[in-house]
């Protein structure tokens, strides 16, 4: 038996005890949960609570609706969780992500582009401008997301794509804390190469200069370990 859901946010609560059941394992990933009528006298609700409540779920991407077949769990992991739980990471973490995310867009881009891709990316990066522009940070920030954000689209691969845009609040988190006392923002020059390597379709070099552009933000976030030499006198 079902928790019982208490009758504030009935919905929400519904919700989290079918997220009970598919985290401990009880309903696992490509099972049919049990039909509403089940679900509501297990929860103690509505099926219309449990409607909404599925809803949620389904657009959170834990359960897919099969027309006539039912409701199947579609993963184990709460994308809510997660969000949560990145909401902890650190500044060099989230950096540290992106890079890895970026080395293998870059890569796969220097395999897959085109000529208009990479003249697309050559007109994001001439209005990229500067943070000392006339829109200041903000848009100077969302003029150099869409630059990196264009780089990933051009790897063709959409699980990177949706990747990127599921933590694409973190992506501008590191962004902007480049514009203002936190690591340094990489030059016109470090992201000009990133194009150039793209171009010449080695995606080794690609990656490398992705590496390479993240590389002083990184380590001006890498706390160093002081070391101390005692001397003796005898």
């Amino acid at each position: 038996m079902l928790a019982q859901a208490p009758r504030t946010s009935l919905a929400d609560t519904a919700a989290a005890g079918i997220r009970t059941e598919i985290a401990s394992g009880r309903w696992a990933v490509g099972t049919r949960i049990p039909i509403e009528p089940e679900l509501a006298h297990r929860l103690g609700v509505s099926r219309g609570t449990v409607r909404e409540a599925i809803r949620t779920l389904v657009h959170g991407g834990l359960l897919e609706v099969r027309q006539g077949s039912g409701t199947y769990v579609l993963s184990n992991v709460d994308p809510s969780d997660s969000l949560h739980k990145l909401r902890r990471a650190s500044l060099r973490d989230q950096f540290e992500l992106r890079c890895a995310l970026e080395v293998e867009a870059a890569r796969l881009a220097a395999l897959r582009h085109t000529a208009d891709d990479l003249r697309r990316l050559r007109t994001l990066l001439d209005q990229r401008g500067s943070r000392e522009d006339a829109q200041g940070a903000a848009g100077f920030i969302d003029r150099d997301m869409a630059f990196h954000l264009a780089i990933v689209d051009i790897s063709g691969n959409l699980a990177l794509v949706e990747t990127c845009r599921f933590v694409s609040g973190y992506i501008r988190e590191t962004i902007a804390s480049t514009t203002g006392d936190g690591p340094p923002e990489p030059g016109e020059d470090a992201h000009r190469a990133i194009v150039d390597a793209i171009a010449s379709r080695d995606p080794e070099r690609a990656a490398a200069a992705v590496r390479a552009f993240m590389a002083p933000m990184i380590a001006a976030l890498t706390p160093t370990t002081a070391t101390t030499t005692t001397t003796t006198t005898s």
